[in-house]
């Protein structure tokens, strides 16, 4: 009795990574984005975040929308959302810089 032989297994491509698109489409996206719920996202839009109707679509630019929240933050530079893949270390070094800046300002304004 001869054995059955399991058919070759194919191999399957290479999976390529997404490229992060720079226009989101849609609450949906746009909310991901912001890792917010979309209830959030357009309360924000109706606040003056960023974003327009093309059509029956919501889009947003990530780039804006940096620039928006960093500026929501009180900061003169956008901020970056994290991601998984992301170094974060420069950006924490940024931050803490601005921290200081603003503390030593506070003190020579209450020397003074």
């Amino acid at each position: 009795m001869k054995k059955k032989q399991k058919p070759a297994r194919k191999s399957r491509p290479a999976v390529k990574p997404k490229v992060q698109n720079e226009r989101l489409k849609g609450w949906t996206e746009i909310a991901s984005f912001l890792s917010q719920p979309v209830a959030v996202a357009q309360r924000w839009a109706r606040s003056g975040m960023p974003v327009a109707r093309e059509g029956r679509f919501m889009y947003a630019s990530r780039e804006e929308l940096s620039r928006y929240l960093g500026r929501e933050a009180g900061l003169d530079v956008p901020v970056h959302i994290a991601t998984e893949n992301m170094d974060l270390s420069a950006d924490l070094k940024r931050a803490l810089a601005h921290a200081r800046a603003g503390k030593q300002d506070l003190k020579k304004k209450a020397k003074r």
